[in-house]
C-alpha cells in the first residue's frame, strides 16, 4: 500500500542557496505530487536546519520542486506547495476552506463528529484536525508541523467557535522513546468540558473525551460502514469483538439487533459502552458486556456452544492481554477461523482491519485462510473502507488504510 522506497543513501552536505537538494528518486515522486522526503534521499541541505524551517526543494540539476517545512524525523521534509510560495496563514486556510467545503457536502446534517481534515489527503501533510461537536481536536504527526497550530486555530475561531480546541501528537511508533513534543499535548484554546461531549453519528448520541486524544471514544472512520449495516441489524444475535466504547454494538441494538454482545479487554471501555447505551435510550441489562480477552472469550464461547448471526471483527493493530501479544496482522487467520466457529449457518462476519501496510488483497486472503481453518467456506458481500471525510488521494498510496468487509458463510 506504500510508496516503494528503493532509494540509495545519500550523504548530506551543505545546500546552496538555502535549498534542500534532493535526490532523482524522490524528485520523480514528488514531480507525481507524493509530498515526503525521506532521509536517504536528501543529498545537501543548509546547515542548522530546525523542525518546522521552511525549507526549498530542488533537484542535483536545480530544478524546483515546491517548498516544505523541515523535520528530523524518519521523514525530512513535507512538501505544502509545489510552487515556489510562502507557506503562510493565506495557504493554510486556503486548504481549510477547501476541506470544510468538502464536509458541508458528505457530512450527514444529523453528524457532529468528524474530520475536518485528514493529513495528506487534503494537501495539508502531518495535521488532523477533527471536530467533536463543539470541541475541536488538532493531531500533529511531528515537531516539524508545528508551524500551523496557530493558523489552524485562527481559522477554526473564524468559522467554527469550538468552546475548546485540544492539541495532540501521533509520533510514528520509531520515534516514541525519543520523542520530545515542542508544545505540551493539551487544552490549547477555550475551556474544558464539564464531562464527557455529546455528539451525534447519523442521528444516534456517542459520549466522547476530546482531551484523551486517541482514546477518545468514536472511531469516525468507520461512519460508512455501520451505515451499510443499518438495514441487516433487525432481529440477529451480535457478537462484537474488541468493542471499545461500543459504538457498533448501540448501532446494532438501535436497529433492532435481538442481543448485543460486546467483548473488550478494557473495563473502562466497556464502561462507557454501557454509557453510550444509555445516552441512546437503550437498556444495557438486555445486552452483555464482558472485559475479556477476546481469543479466551471466543473458546470459551466455542465450548459453551453460543452461536451469533452477525460477528464484529475489528482489532487494534496490537494488544496485550492473558493470551500474550496479538498482532492483527499475524494472527487474523486464528482470529477470522475462532469467529466462524461460533457464527450461525448462513451468519455474517463484519470484518475489519486498520493497517496501511496490509493491503486490501492480503486482507481478504486472510479471511479466505481463516475460512479454510475452520472449515467454513465464506462467500464475500461487500467491500468498505474508512468514510468520505477520510480521503485518500490518489498519489497517496498511505492515505488507503482502512479494510473493511462483510462475508456470510456458506453452509446455510
Amino acid at each position: 500500500m506504500k510508496r516503494p522506497y528503493r532509494a540509495p543513501p545519500s550523504r548530506p552536505s551543505q545546500a546552496p542557496s538555502g535549498a534542500v537538494v534532493v535526490n532523482g528518486y524522490s524528485a520523480r515522486w514528488l514531480n507525481q505530487d507524493f509530498c515526503w522526503v525521506y532521509p536517504a534521499e536528501v543529498v545537501q541541505r543548509p546547515p542548522n536546519l530546525k523542525p518546522g524551517q521552511e525549507v526549498k526543494l530542488i533537484d542535483e540539476q536545480g530544478k524546483a520542486y515546491g517548498v516544505g517545512l523541515w523535520d528530523d524525523g524518519w521523514i525530512s521534509a513535507r512538501r505544502y506547495r509545489a510552487d515556489e510560495g510562502p507557506i503562510d496563514a493565506a495557504l493554510i486556510h486556503s486548504r481549510l476552506d477547501l476541506a470544510y467545503a468538502l464536509r458541508q457536502q458528505i457530512v450527514e446534517p444529523n453528524t457532529t463528529a468528524y474530520r475536518l481534515v485528514n493529513a495528506e489527503n487534503d494537501e495539508l501533510p502531518g495535521l488532523r484536525v477533527d471536530i467533536w461537536g463543539h470541541y475541536a481536536t488538532i493531531t500533529l504527526d511531528a515537531p516539524g508541523v508545528a508551524p500551523l497550530i496557530d493558523w489552524v486555530c485562527a481559522w477554526l475561531d473564524e468559522h467554527l467557535s469550538p468552546r475548546g480546541v485540544y492539541l495532540h501528537w501521533r509520533p510514528d511508533p520509531r520515534e516514541k522513546a525519543r520523542f520530545e513534543p515542542p508544545i505540551p499535548a493539551g487544552l490549547i484554546r477555550g475551556h474544558a468540558p464539564p464531562g464527557d461531549v455529546r455528539v451525534t453519528e447519523r442521528g444516534l448520541t456517542c459520549l466522547v473525551r476530546p482531551a484523551l486524544g486517541k482514546d477518545v471514544g468514536l472511531y469516525t472512520d468507520m461512519r460508512a460502514n455501520r451505515a451499510m449495516l443499518e438495514p441487516y441489524w433487525g432481529g440477529r444475535r451480535v457478537l462484537n469483538l474488541f468493542a471499545h466504547t461500543g459504538f457498533f454494538s448501540v448501532a446494532a441494538a438501535a436497529n433492532g439487533a435481538s442481543e448485543v454482545v460486546s467483548i473488550d479487554l478494557s473495563e473502562s471501555a466497556l464502561e462507557r459502552a454501557e454509557a453510550n447505551f444509555v445516552a441512546n435510550e437503550l437498556d444495557p441489562s438486555a445486552h452483555l458486556f464482558f472485559a475479556e480477552d477476546v481469543r479466551a472469550a471466543l473458546d470459551r464461547l466455542r465450548r459453551a456452544g453460543e452461536r451469533f448471526d452477525l460477528v464484529i471483527l475489528d482489532p487494534p493493530a496490537f494488544s496485550h492481554g492473558p493470551e500474550g501479544v496479538m498482532s492483527a496482522g499475524k494472527d487474523y487467520p486464528r482470529l477470522v477461523a475462532a469467529c466462524l466457529r461460533v457464527m450461525e449457518p448462513g451468519g455474517w462476519l463484519v470484518a475489519a482491519l486498520n493497517q496501511g501496510e496490509v493491503s486490501p488483497r492480503d486482507f481478504h486472503n486472510a479471511v479466505r485462510d481463516g475460512a479454510r481453518r475452520a472449515e467454513r467456506p465464506v462467500q464475500h458481500l461487500y467491500d468498505g473502507g474508512q468514510a468520505p471525510d477520510h480521503p485518500a488521494a490518489a498519489h497517496f498510496p498511505e492515505g488507503r488504510y482502512l479494510k473493511f468487509g462483510v462475508w456470510r458463510c456458506m453452509d446455510a
